[in-house]
């Protein structure tokens, strides 16, 4: 809503200062500038990037726009399912932690935290440094820096949307000016009609300049920094497996452990200890009743 919000505050303001200035909307619609600019930019999104990151910019932008970004209680069920595979390290043979690990869609630790399990990128991402840890050659450090490099690489890949949106912004005004040169070409023809006329073209081909420029800095800028803001919000979620994990394996018990994750949660959506404390205690207390009924 909050982008929604902002658009309608930018575009209110702008054309009600222009009315009130005494000019007439009527004369803004331009419907040929903007297919120039439009049709313009868009070509040159696509001609700069991958189409699958053409795809992600889409998703990213819906993201944006909706704010789905990890509330406090996806957090909670993070934590949770940290929380009941570290006490499983911790009190089981490595025989019987493996099967959770090797098809997590089948394991009943996993389906009592759906939240995470839907992330599928996420999901793979436990199992791979938990399988690491049950292993029990690697050292913390080791891990740490594996982790940071996996992290780099995944922030680059959903930051791609950001960076392609970004360029698009940059380049709106010098499109908008391509529009009104057009538009001005268009008026020259018409050097022999009235002054009335040639002024409305003139007016027009403007209409170009303007407009490249207030969605570059109005509409694409914006919400290029928005999709940064979610993006890095939903990358967030890493963060925090990386400190409960490296927390474990450097001789914390579960508990403690992620109470270092709990800390990586931005204090907006960060919950309490009680509130962690209840909902590990709860969805581990579902998960046992799931293998219990399993086996």
């Amino acid at each position: 809503m909050g982008v929604i919000l902002g658009l309608l505050i930018a575009i209110s303001c702008v054309g009600g200062g222009f009315a009130a200035m005494g000019g007439h909307l009527a004369v803004i619609w331009q419907p040929f500038e903007f297919i120039i600019i439009g049709g313009a930019a868009l070509g040159a999104f696509v001609v700069a990037n991958p189409m699958k990151v053409v795809k992600d910019t889409g998703v990213a932008i819906v993201d944006a726009v909706l704010t789905r970004v990890p509330k406090q209680e996806d957090y909670l069920a993070l934590l949770g399912l940290l929380f009941a595979l570290t006490r499983e390290l911790r009190s089981k043979p490595r025989n019987e932690v493996e099967p959770h690990l090797e098809n997590p869609e089948e394991s009943e630790i996993f389906k009592a935290f759906p939240k995470v399990t839907r992330d599928k990128e996420l999901t793979l991402f436990i199992c791979d440094y938990v399988r690491l840890i049950l292993i029990g050659n690697a050292r913390s450090y080791e891990i740490e820096a594996l982790m940071e490099e996996e992290m780099v690489t995944h922030r680059r890949n959903m930051l791609k949307p950001y960076g392609a949106l970004t360029s698009v912004a940059d380049g709106l005004p010098a499109l908008g000016i391509v529009a009104a040169v057009l538009g001005i070409v268009k008026a020259m023809g018409a050097l022999d009609q009235s002054p009335a006329l040639l002024g409305h073209l003139i007016g027009a081909a403007l209409v170009g300049t303007f407009s490249g420029i207030f969605v570059s800095y109005s509409v694409m800028a914006p919400l290029a920094s928005k999709v940064k803001t979610t993006r890095e919000s939903q990358g967030r979620v890493y963060i925090i497996v990386k400190q409960t994990l490296l927390a474990y394996m450097n001789g914390a018990l579960p508990q403690i452990a992620i109470e270092h994750g709990r800390k990586a949660i931005s204090a907006n959506y960060r919950p309490t200890i009680d509130e962690v404390e209840n909902a590990t205690i709860t969805n581990s207390s579902r998960g046992e009743a799931g293998l219990r009924e399993a086996a």
